[in-house]
């Protein structure tokens, strides 16, 4: 099987941890002698600075890159008010669209061995009114990684958007398991029945308060 074209990094929910795993799968690739670019499509919460609209996650990204891409390439529709991005672009006049997202990612793959997209919220939120993340990831060639944040509630959500990702065609690569509260009860049963109902690999543990280290990840099938 030929190796993919990037990885669309996608998540149970907001806040479970996307932009760690993704740098921390960049550092994994890397590891493995890949060079291994970030890239954030679209963002908002975005701070104003001197260069313009600067995106965390996206800085994040980028210095974990080797190759490292220029900020615009990294994360081609910027907003600023910190809400769900298609509303931010309706706020300002933007439509997000599918052939600046594309010609920047094509610039990342031909310099990088491996694209690390990552996603916004869920795997359900839209892109635009009328793009969702899966004909991103499908338009691109992308293998999807599935981010379960583990804490009360995580099997209901991670095994619908397994489903979800099945029912729209995407190919689920692995998943990765982050530790988003430390006091979870019963953390390792919950990982366990995940185990044993995601129909995909493991790709490792991530202790969220840590850094992120590229042995806490299996990529070799990635």
């Amino acid at each position: 099987m030929t190796a993919p074209r990037g990885l669309f990094v996608t998540g149970t929910d907001t806040g479970v941890g996307k932009t760690y795993a993704s740098v921390t799968l960049l550092r994994a690739l890397r590891a493995r002698g890949l060079p291994a670019s970030g890239m954030k499509p679209v963002a908002s919460g975005c701070e104003v600075t001197p260069q313009g609209l600067r995106n965390e996650d996206a800085l994040a990204l980028i210095a974990a890159s080797e190759p490292r891409p220029d900020y615009a390439t990294c994360n081609p529709f910027a907003f600023e008010p910190p809400i769900a991005p298609h509303l931010a672009a309706l706020d300002v006049g933007i439509e997000v669209g599918l052939a600046p997202i594309r010609a920047a990612f094509e610039s990342l793959r031909a310099r990088a061995e491996r694209v690390v997209v990552e996603g916004v919220g869920g795997w359900m939120a839209p892109l635009s009114e009328t793009l969702t993340q899966a004909d991103l990831a499908t338009s691109l060639g992308l293998d999807i990684v599935l981010v379960v944040g583990l804490r009360l509630g995580c099997i209901n959500h991670a095994l619908l958007s397994a489903r979800a990702i099945a029912a729209d065609g995407g190919r689920l690569a692995g998943w990765i398991a982050n530790r988003i509260d430390p006091a979870m009860a019963v953390a390792e049963g919950n990982i366990a029945t995940l185990r044993a109902r995601i129909p995909a690999p493991l790709l490792g543990v991530l202790d969220h308060a840590a850094e992120g280290r590229a042995e806490q990840l299996d990529v070799h099938a990635l």
